[in-house]
């Protein structure tokens, strides 16, 4: 008996000592638990974990659109086990947007992954009396000023993917800034805001109860969820791509190795079919990319969303 209970306590101390030995890898994200991101993030740490032997797990730290959650990430140990999945809009808007971020985006991380894609939605209150998107632009025009649209918050994409649109257009539609999508959704379905910009994930089930009208996408392809809906480039709007993509960063000076296996499992969960189905299911879309091309990519939306804050004469404190 007492053998017994000795090789029991002998095989608890080891498995505690091995748990205790086991390193955990963290996945922050910018936002609250149940958005888009935290949603891909968690996803993402579950098919990782299985895919790599190793324990993924997700952190929220809410702030500044995703900037607190990178800030904290370039302050962060480069071993290889903290990485961020970060969105558009704080990698390479917020930087252009507000005088202090807390990190350069361009110099301060390693690119592991580009790994979705949220495409996004023009939507208007079913009151409003426009069928199309070429009725919404000519009514617009023919009430210059009467109407608003409503946004996210202050240098989101919906708010910037609107004033690019507006510059296409010509059309004079104010801003009604809001904190959060939850909150501008409402606005919109009440009628107290005429039209918006947001993701699937965040519109699609009041379009379906016929709370929005949906008039157009803004990806580079019609989507699966709404196969009959036009994107805004086949309705004459040359170049218009919007979608909010999501990647992978982590802290500058991981090692290469770390960073390129990585990004070869993500890449791998991401073409497998249970993950395609579950974005499927968020309005999300599976998007892979090698790490250099990545950065290529992000260097080139750096400038590109410049540009537009700059364009929209935006600046936060």
């Amino acid at each position: 008996m007492k053998r017994l209970m000795f090789c029991l306590l002998m095989a608890m101390a080891a498995s505690f000592a091995q748990a205790q030995g086991d390193k955990v890898n963290k996945i922050i994200v910018g936002f609250p638990p149940g958005q888009a991101t935290d949603q891909v993030a968690r996803l993402l740490a579950q098919e990782l974990s299985r895919e790599l032997q190793e324990n993924f797990i997700v952190e929220n730290r809410p702030g500044q659109g995703g900037s607190v959650a990178l800030a904290a990430l370039k302050r962060s140990e480069p071993d290889g086990r903290t990485m961020v999945l970060a969105a558009l809009a704080s990698l390479v808007v917020n930087p252009h947007l507000y005088k202090n971020v807390g990190y350069a985006t361009l110099s301060d991380f390693e690119p592991v992954a580009l790994v979705a894609d949220l495409p996004m939605l023009l939507v208007v209150n079913p009151k409003l009396p426009a069928q199309s998107y070429k009725e919404l632009v000519s009514y617009v025009k023919d009430h210059p000023g009467k109407l608003n649209y409503a946004s996210s918050g202050n240098g989101t994409l919906s708010h910037l993917g609107m004033e690019e649109l507006k510059r296409h257009t010509g059309m004079k539609i104010a801003h009604i800034p809001y904190s959060g999508s939850a909150r501008s959704m409402a606005d919109v379905v009440g009628g107290g805001v005429q039209a918006a910009i947001d993701t699937v994930a965040v519109t699609q089930t009041q379009i379906r109860a016929g709370k929005l009208r949906l008039l157009a996408t803004t990806y580079s392809e019609r989507l699966p969820a709404f196969p009959d809906i036009p994107t805004l480039a086949e309705l004459g709007v040359k170049d218009f791509r919007l979608s909010a993509w999501l990647g992978l960063m982590m802290p500058k000076g991981v090692p290469p190795d770390r960073v390129a296996r990585l990004n070869n499992a993500a890449m791998k969960v991401i073409q497998s079919e249970a993950v395609r189905s579950k974005y499927a299911a968020l309005g999300a879309v599976p998007r892979t990319m090698p790490t250099p091309e990545f950065r290529r990519f992000m260097a080139a939306e750096y400038e590109r969303w410049g540009n537009g804050v700059q364009q929209a004469a935006l600046t936060v404190d």
